[in-house]
């Protein structure tokens, strides 16, 4: 496993134990991490879930009248240290 695997399955595991349903995607860049938040999440659970997700490098919520609240968070994957770093044309 990658290591923003490892770090995506470390916040889903956190977000299951606030009592969420995390699922995890994994893309060639990064790992997401979504989850439905159900408005009577607690404010003790909602520190949890905050503390969660703060390990990630970037995270949101997206809340609609029609669809709910989803809790977000994206684990960028390592850059090359060596190799096409910066696309063709760019190599020292």
């Amino acid at each position: 496993m990658t290591a923003s695997g490892v770090t995506a399955a470390a916040i889903a595991a956190r977000l299951s134990a606030a009592g969420l349903r995390p699922r995890v995607e994994e893309d060639t860049r990064f790992t997401t991490v979504e989850a439905e938040v159900p408005d009577t999440l607690s404010a003790d659970s909602w520190r949890e879930v905050l503390d969660a997700v703060a390990d990630a490098d970037r995270f949101g919520l997206v809340a609609t009248n029609l669809n709910g609240r989803t809790l977000w968070a994206v684990v960028r994957k390592s850059v090359p240290t060596t190799g096409d770093v910066g696309g063709p044309g760019y190599q020292r």
